[in-house]
């Protein structure tokens, strides 16, 4: 793993000097944020990158954006890989990781959630203050790359206290309503079932999806400052009253990217 990061970041630099401060990984839905950056430097297709894998989920453009975007050098993510794809949990970090070995400070992510929390909404902004991994995997498997980070890095701190407020405060400015949750963790790529809801409500979390958790992971180990964002774009089953699909995920982020971009330039401005 570390050669394969070795040759990712080695191919970017031979390309670039560029050197993100943040990067934005874009979750289902969310992709249209990447046409919102001012000063496009140079773009990337993941298939390009020796060492990235290749996006195949619906509502992932994959590709990698360097560019300035409210005074910050960012690196936006357009598009991020699952388990369920087949990837192993090591994989599916791989170019977060590379831009954490870029310089990157800060990581900002989204993504598409069910909502457990019977008070939740369809469309509901959902800032994450902790994780629950339902899986038996870890992107942290295998050995330590020390460069990164160490062979047991500590959770306790992998959700940022301070970018949370700070995130919370451009909420209150914008008039954007915020919930704060729990996020579980499942592989997928199967829908949950309402047993398994009723099961993760009871362990404390606010809503489920098939990402995040992993980057989580990966960036705190390497002592990043982590904030996450869900866009809640159904009711998880058994909540929901119908089947649930991936047409009406995409269809809810996109109903929400207005609020999510503002969310996220307003951020970047505080940052």
């Amino acid at each position: 793993m570390k050669e394969r990061l070795t040759i990712a970041k080695n191919y970017i630099e031979s390309k670039t000097n560029f050197r993100p401060e943040a990067v934005i990984v874009l979750g289902s839905g969310l992709g249209d944020y990447g046409n919102t950056v001012e000063d496009i430097v140079i773009e990337f297709p993941y298939a390009e990158i020796p060492g990235f894998p290749v996006s195949t989920a619906p509502g992932h453009a994959g590709k990698l954006t360097f560019g300035c975007k409210e005074g910050k050098k960012v690196a936006l993510l357009s598009g991020r890989f699952h388990c369920y794809e087949g990837y192993r949990a090591a994989e599916t970090v791989v170019p977060l990781r590379t831009m954490l070995m870029l310089g990157a400070k800060y990581v900002i992510l989204t993504n598409a959630a069910g909502g457990i929390n019977k008070e939740f909404s369809a469309g509901d902004l959902m800032v994450i203050t902790d994780h629950i991994n339902f899986s038996a995997h870890n992107a942290l498997t295998g050995p330590n790359i020390d460069e990164l980070g160490p062979r047991f890095p500590d959770m306790s701190f992998a959700y940022s206290k301070r970018l949370n407020k700070i995130i919370d405060e451009v909420a209150r400015q914008e008039g954007i309503a915020l919930r704060h949750g729990v996020y579980g963790y499942m592989v997928g790529p199967s829908y949950e079932t309402p047993a398994e809801i009723r099961a993760l409500r009871v362990l404390g979390a606010d809503a489920v999806g098939m990402s995040t958790v992993h980057e989580v992971v990966a960036a705190s180990h390497a002592g990043a400052e982590t904030v996450a964002v869900s866009c809640i774009s159904n009711l998880a089953a058994g909540v929901a009253k119908h089947a649930l699909t991936m047409e009406e995920v995409l269809e809810a982020g996109k109903k929400v990217a207005s609020r999510m971009c503002a969310l996220v330039d307003g951020f970047l401005q505080k940052l």
